[in-house]
């Protein structure tokens, strides 16, 4: 027999609730709906007292925000998927803390495959560290101030963007090179991280290298061209993006 999930959705538009509720009761059948809420007052109070393993949120809701919710909660120890009728300015920060979202309308494959996600996390001891960091990063006053969440075969690791030197793929998987030496290893593709580290002055150099342009040591121009980092380990540069990058550092 399935585990099953203990959901809540909270959501202020009637057909998306009612739509996200057909979807859950037809084709996820570990998801158990306990309630709705459609405001935020009402979210935090059945959020409190239900306990939900998992809450479905709208990021927009009367008269608040779902991080408004999520502000207000004491506890915050369950999974959480945002549902939003857009690409929403926090879409970025949401990602950035490895929280999942949902665009409307609702695709039914990606539905599943997020209710899937939770079900191999459910007894997961980081949700309320997820939860807390994406708080935080939306309340920092600049993305300088954002941690971004990797997730390791040790554990989760938050920390600023400034503390990463370089990135470098690694067939699925990214190394992350930090700036007090140590080597992560994450299970995700290069790609996600260069679109999550753009705003951070970060740059794609090389099909297998995204570096923080604040950390480059030195540009060589010797055979064929690389970049030395500020840990003194050298990065390839691809042809076509050198004078991008050169004219990104001012050279």
């Amino acid at each position: 027999m399935n585990p099953t999930l203990k959901a809540i959705i909270v959501e202020d538009e009637f057909h998306s609730r009612e739509t996200l509720k057909s979807f859950l009761e037809s084709y996820c059948p570990e998801v158990v709906l306990v309630d709705t809420a459609a405001q935020v007052n009402e979210a935090v109070e059945k959020i409190s007292l239900l306990r939900p393993d998992l809450v479905f949120m709208d990021i927009e809701l009367q008269a608040g925000t779902g991080f408004d919710v999520l502000s207000r909660l004491t506890h915050l120890d369950f999974h959480l998927i945002f549902t939003t009728a857009f690409e929403h300015y926090a879409i970025k920060a949401i990602k950035f803390s490895s929280i999942d979202y949902l665009l409307k309308p609702i695709d039914l494959d990606e539905l599943m495959a997020a209710v899937q996600k939770v079900k191999r996390l459910k007894d997961s001891q980081n949700q309320s560290e997820l939860l807390d960091n994406l708080l935080q990063n939306m309340r920092a006053g600049s993305m300088e101030g954002h941690k971004i969440c990797l997730s390791t075969a040790e554990g989760v690791e938050f920390l600023p963007a400034k503390e990463i030197l370089f990135c470098e793929a690694n067939g699925s998987y990214t190394k992350f090179h930090l700036a007090d030496g140590r080597l992560l290893i994450v299970s995700k593709n290069l790609k996600e991280y260069e679109n999550l580290l753009l705003d951070h002055r970060f740059m794609r150099v090389h099909n297998s290298f995204l570096i923080n342009l604040n950390e480059v040591k030195k540009y060589v121009r010797a055979d064929g061209g690389y970049i030395v980092m500020n840990n003194d380990k050298m990065v390839s540069i691809s042809p076509s993006r050198r004078d991008d990058f050169l004219k990104a550092m001012g050279f």
